[in-house]
């Protein structure tokens, strides 16, 4: 018989040398059940300003750097791309210009405000290269990439 398999390791040494707490175990899985059954279900908060953040996909090519987002509902009129100190921001703002007497909302799911989203940009970013172009709701921010930095090795000569 081997002594060490007598002598308890891990979990099994910690509940007993604490002593074994069925309702804490109990306490930890019920708290994980309820966690879970409150996933995917919508609330009923007032809107954030995260709800409001279109997405964005920004990738890069050789040449350019494109961000893309999503704006359904937005017309060119209503978004706005500005380069501040290497710093791309889109902001625009979704209208709600409806109204209808006859019905009374209990819930509404459509969102209404403003919101902006900012990329910071490669240094030596030339504003006059910058292309933005909007077609059914999905924005396309064309960056041309500055040209690189070229390094220089200087020789290290003896002085006369």
């Amino acid at each position: 018989m081997n002594l060490r398999s007598l002598i308890p390791t891990g979990r099994e040494s910690a509940e007993l040398a604490w002593g074994f707490e069925p309702f804490r175990s109990m306490q930890r899985q019920m708290d994980r059940l309820f966690e879970e059954f409150g996933r995917g279900f919508p609330t009923f908060a007032p809107q954030t300003t995260e709800q409001l953040l279109p997405h964005m996909d920004v990738s890069e090519t050789d040449k350019a750097i494109e961000i893309t987002a999503e704006l359904p509902g937005l017309e060119e009129k209503d978004v706005e791309v500005r380069l501040s100190d290497n710093v791309l921001t889109i902001s625009g703002e979704k209208k709600s210009e409806r109204e209808e007497k006859e019905r009374d909302f209990h819930l509404v799911e459509r969102r209404y405000g403003s919101f902006a989203r900012s990329v910071r940009l490669p240094e030596g970013t030339d504003p006059a290269k910058i292309e933005a172009t909007i077609d059914k709701g999905v924005l396309k921010v064309t960056i041309e990439k500055p040209a690189a930095k070229l390094a220089k090795t200087i020789d290290v000569k003896t002085a006369a």
